[in-house]
């Protein structure tokens, strides 16, 4: 398949754009689709631990990314279980 991939590129140079987006795009999609399976509020392990998101400090950020908060000083709110 790979030595196809190169072939068809030889043969045809515009086609080298559109593979390495297409190389990029995929990997992208990958990456963020590993990153919300490992996230916190994910639960691979029932048993052991049923509600991972408890465990999570009031400073804790789970945003991607994050423009105008500053979870450094954010209180916590609600009771300690």
């Amino acid at each position: 398949m790979l030595k196809t991939l190169f072939r068809h590129a030889k043969r045809h140079p515009g086609l080298i754009p559109q593979f390495f987006f297409m190389f990029v795009g995929v990997s992208g999609a990958s990456v963020y689709l590993i990153r919300l399976a490992l996230g916190p509020h994910v639960s691979w392990d029932r048993k052991n631990n049923p509600e991972p998101w408890n465990k999570l400090g009031p400073t804790h950020q789970c945003k991607l990314v994050a423009v105008t908060t500053d979870y450094k000083c954010l209180k916590k709110q609600g009771p300690e279980f």
